[in-house]
């Protein structure tokens, strides 16, 4: 009997260690090419809103990172949804959400429930959000409502019409 107890404990951690994987959010981003006389790469946001509207996480920011002076910074504000509920009280650049601009072509973040942005998320209902703006050009957001932690394995598309093509947003439990 007290042999039984001393191997049945490690299997019990063991399928402790299994059920703690981690959750997985995925997401691809088509930037469409656009025919216009001056091309200007799309400012993008990518954050979480809760239903409070408050922001548990920006996920991306990618604007012109090497614009002179952190001139680029100043056209965040057109990304106005963002800007508002989150954007002006975040200094750029920030380790791990702020990058340069994107090309045309599908982009892809990935992010997990162990490190990151995701870490200290609470379960809930929340809306996935992609802002795209261009100089001269038009604005876009495309939402994409989740559960966190994910019950089942899932997959969501939304379409822009002009910034932004198609936003799949993967989930894994």
């Amino acid at each position: 009997m007290r042999i039984s107890i001393h191997c049945l404990l490690p299997l019990a951690l063991t399928g402790m260690v299994t059920g703690a994987a981690a959750s997985e959010l995925n997401l691809k981003i088509d930037i469409p090419k656009i025919n216009v006389a001056e091309y200007h790469r799309p400012y993008t946001a990518v954050w979480i809103e809760a239903a409070d509207q408050t922001v548990p996480a920006t996920l991306a920011v990618w604007y012109d990172v090497k614009h002179k002076d952190n001139g680029g910074e100043k056209w965040l504000k057109d990304l106005r949804q963002w800007w508002r509920r989150a954007g002006r009280d975040v200094h750029m650049p920030v380790d791990g959400v702020s990058g340069a601009t994107r090309t045309v072509g599908e982009q892809q973040l990935s992010f997990n429930s162990v490190k990151g942005p995701l870490e200290k998320l609470p379960a809930g209902n929340y809306q996935l959000l992609v802002e795209s703006a261009r100089e001269n050009g038009t604005h876009e957001i495309v939402k994409l409502p989740f559960q966190w932690p994910p019950k089942n394995a899932q997959s969501t598309t939304a379409r822009g019409v002009l910034e932004l093509g198609a936003v799949t947003l993967e989930l894994k439990p």
